[in-house]
C-alpha cells in the first residue's frame, strides 16, 4: 500500500523562470503544474509529504556511515549529484544567505547516508530499496536532516537520484530548496531487470557517447545497458583470441579497444548499472568473416555463420572466453533471432555436412543455438536468447535460459508458462527506434500482461527498451532514447496499482513533462513528449513544460 501523498512539490519557482521570461515577450505566458502531483520519476512505492519549504546548503556535507560506510561508489557519486543539484549557486551562496536573515544557516547541511552492506557486488536482482527522510534540521530533534538508509550502495544510489528530483533552484533566492517537507519515502523496484538495448553496430557510438547514455539511465533508474555490439553491418570490438574479427569495423577509427569495454562496464558499475553484452549468432554475423573468411559458408552465403566447421565453434569459444573478463554480469546475450539458414542447403560441404548428420537446416539451427548456450554457460554465464529460439524448440533449451521477447505481445504468458524466465520488450511498444509509438502507448504496455499466477509472474525478470541505430548516431541518439525510455523506466520501477489506476494524461503526463525538462537542465538532450514523431524538435516557442 502506499501512504497518501497529498501534499507534493511546489513549482513556485518554474512560475517565476516563466514570468522571468516574459518580460523579454510581447506575449504573457503562464505555466501551473497540477499541485497534486508528485514530481519524482519513476514514482517512489511509498511516501509521504508536508508543506515546508526547506533550504540547502551549497556545502552540503556527507556522513556516510555502516558497513558500507567507505564506499567509494556512494563518496563519487555524492559528489556527482551535489555538482548537479548546486549547478546553479555560486561563491556568492553566503551573501544570499546573509540577505535572507538566516541567523542560523540552512535547514539542510548535511546529507546522512547508512550503508548496511559492503559488498559491491552487482548483480541481476541486487537489494536497489532504500528509505529517504528530508526535515528540517532542529535542536530538538533526534532526527537526521536529510537520511538515506540502504542494505547496499545501489540502493544508496538510487536514495540519491530521488533526494536530487527533490531539491530545485529558486531563482529568486538564488538557492536551493526542498518544497513540501518533511519527506519521507520508502523506496523499492518492482522488477530487477530494467534495461536499455542500445546498438552499436548500425551506427558506431563513441565512448564517451555510451557513458553519457548511460549516466542518463541511472536518473531514470534502468539498472541494465544491453550492449548489442555487434552486427552483420560492423565489428567493432577487439577480441585478442581472434585479432582480426574487428577487421569487420567500418573503420580503423570505428573500434573499441578491450580498455574501451573495462572502462564503460566500470563507468556502468559505478553507476549501478550491469553490462549485458551480446554476440548474436548464428545470423546477423556477416561482418565476421571480414577477418576470417572461412566463417562464411560461402562467399555468396554469407550468413548464418558455417555450421558445418569447428573452427567457427572455436572462434565463438574465444570471443566468449575474452568477453568474459570484461562482463561480470551473470546475463550474457546470444542472439538468435532472424536465421534465414537457405543458403546451408546451396552452400555444397554445409549441405554435405547436413546429409552426414541427418539434420535438416532447421534442425542445424537449433544444434548451433544450443551448442552456442554450452559454450556459454561453461564460460559461468546464464544464457539469454531472442524469442525465436523459443518459439522453434522451446523443448530443446537449456532450462536456464532467459527468453527475450520482441515480435509481439503474448511471448512472455507462453514462455513463464514453461518455466523459463523472460524480459519483455514488445517491438510494438518499446523499440525506440519506431518514431510513431506515443508516449502512452510506451508507458502502458505491461509485462504482466497476460500472467495471473504469481509464480509465474516472477519469471517475468522484467524489461528493456530497445535503441536499435539504423537511423541514429551521435547526433541524435539521445533525443530518440528520451524521453520514451522514462515512460518505459516508471512502469518497470514503480508499483503497477499506482501508475495504473487513473487518467495517465491527468496524472503522469504533467510528472513526464516535468522529467523530460529535468533531463534538458542536466544536459540529457532529450525530445519533446508529445510531438508526433519522436525525437522532432519543439513545433515553435513555449514552455519546456508542456512539450
Amino acid at each position: 500500500m502506499s501512504f497518501n501523498s497529498s501534499k507534493p512539490i511546489t513549482t513556485f519557482f518554474f512560475i517565476v523562470i516563466i514570468l522571468a521570461l516574459s518580460l523579454t515577450s510581447v506575449f504573457s505566458f503562464s505555466v501551473d503544474l497540477d499541485q497534486s502531483l508528485t514530481y519524482i520519476w519513476p514514482l517512489p512505492a511509498q511516501f509521504t509529504s508536508g508543506n515546508e519549504t526547506l533550504s540547502v546548503d551549497p556545502e552540503l556535507s556527507l556522513a556516510l556511515s555502516g558497513n558500507g560506510g567507505r564506499s567509494r561508489i556512494v563518496k563519487e557519486a555524492f559528489d556527482r549529484y551535489k555538482a548537479i543539484i548546486f549547478k546553479q549557486t555560486s561563491s556568492r551562496a553566503s551573501v544570499y544567505k546573509l540577505l535572507r536573515g538566516m541567523r542560523s544557516g540552512y535547514d539542510i547541511t548535511k546529507l546522512s547516508i547508512i550503508v548496511h552492506s559492503d559488498s559491491e557486488e552487482l548483480q541481476l536482482g541486487v537489494d536497489e530499496s532504500y528509505n529517504l527522510l528530508v526535515v528540517k534540521n532542529s535542536d530538538h530533534s533526534i532526527i537526521g536532516e536529510a537520511t538515506i538508509e540502504a542494505n547496499t550502495v545501489y540502493g544508496a544510489l538510487r536514495g540519491l537520484e530521488t533526494f536530487s528530483q527533490l531539491c530545485s533552484f529558486d531563482f529568486e533566492t538564488k538557492s536551493v530548496q526542498v518544497y513540501k517537507a518533511p519527506w519521507y519515502i520508502q523506496d523499492k523496484p518492482r522488477f530487477a531487470f530494467r534495461g536499455l538495448m542500445l546498438d552499436t553496430s548500425r551506427h558506431y557510438q563513441p565512448v564517451n557517447v555510451i557513458k553519457e547514455i548511460i549516466e542518463s539511465m541511472s536518473y531514470a533508474k534502468l539498472n541494465v545497458l544491453h550492449w548489442h555490439i555487434i552486427d552483420e553491418e560492423s565489428f567493432p570490438l577487439e577480441v585478442p583470441s581472434y585479432p582480426k574479427l574487428w577487421q569487420g569495423a567500418y573503420t580503423k577509427w570505428e573500434r573499441y579497444t578491450v580498455d574501451d569495454a573495462y572502462e564503460i562496464v566500470s563507468f556502468a558499475k559505478m553507476r549501478g548499472i550491469n553490462v549485458m553484452a551480446e554476440v548474436d549468432v548464428p545470423g546477423h554475423a556477416e561482418s565476421w568473416g571480414a577477418g576470417y573468411p572461412d566463417l562464411w559458408p560461402s562467399p555468396t552465403c554469407r550468413e548464418p555463420l558455417d555450421v558445418a566447421k569447428n573452427f567457427t565453434f572455436d572462434v565463438i569459444t574465444g570471443i566468449l572466453a575474452d568477453m568474459r573478463k570484461i562482463f561480470p554480469f551473470e546475463l550474457f546475450h546470444l542472439g538468435g533471432d532472424e536465421v534465414h539458414t537457405d543458403c546451408w542447403n546451396s552452400t555444397p560441404h554445409v549441405k554435405q555436412w547436413l546429409q552426414d548428420h541427418n539434420m535438416t537446416t532447421k534442425e542445424a539451427y537449433r544444434y548451433f543455438v544450443l551448442r552456442a548456450q554450452e559454450i556459454a554457460i561453461s564460460k559461468n554465464w546464464t544464457p539469454v536468447n531472442w524469442e525465436e529460439t523459443f518459439n522453434a524448440f522451446a523443448k530443446k533449451l537449456d532450462p536456464r535460459t532467459v527468453v527475450h521477447n520482441w515480435l509481439g505481445p503474448g511471448v512472455c504468458p507462453k514462455a513463464v508458462a514453461k518455466g523459463f524466465r523472460c524480459i519483455y520488450s514488445n517491438q510494438g511498444v518499446w523499440y525506440l527506434d519506431h518514431l510513431d509509438v506515443p508516449w502512452d502507448n510506451t508507458y502502458t504496455a505491461e509485462p504482466l500482461e497476460g500472467i495471473d499466477e504469481v509464480s509465474q509472474q516472477e519469471l517475468v525478470i522484467g524489461g528493456e527498451v530497445c535503441m536499435w541505430s539504423e537511423t541514429a548516431d551521435s547526433s541524435n541518439v539521445q533525443q530518440t532514447i528520451w524521453p520514451r525510455a522514462a515512460a518505459a523506466a516508471e512502469r518497470l520501477w514503480s508499483r503497477r496499482e499506482a501508475i495504473s489506476s487513473e487518467n495517465i494524461t491527468l496524472t503522469a503526463l504533467p510528472r513526464f513533462h516535468y522529467f523530460r525538462c529535468l533531463l534538458n537542465r542536466r544536459g540529457v538532450q532529450a525530445a519533446p513528449v508529445t510531438n508526433f514523431f519522436a525525437r522532432q524538435p519543439p513545433t515553435g516557442p513555449g514552455s519546456c513544460y508542456v512539450q
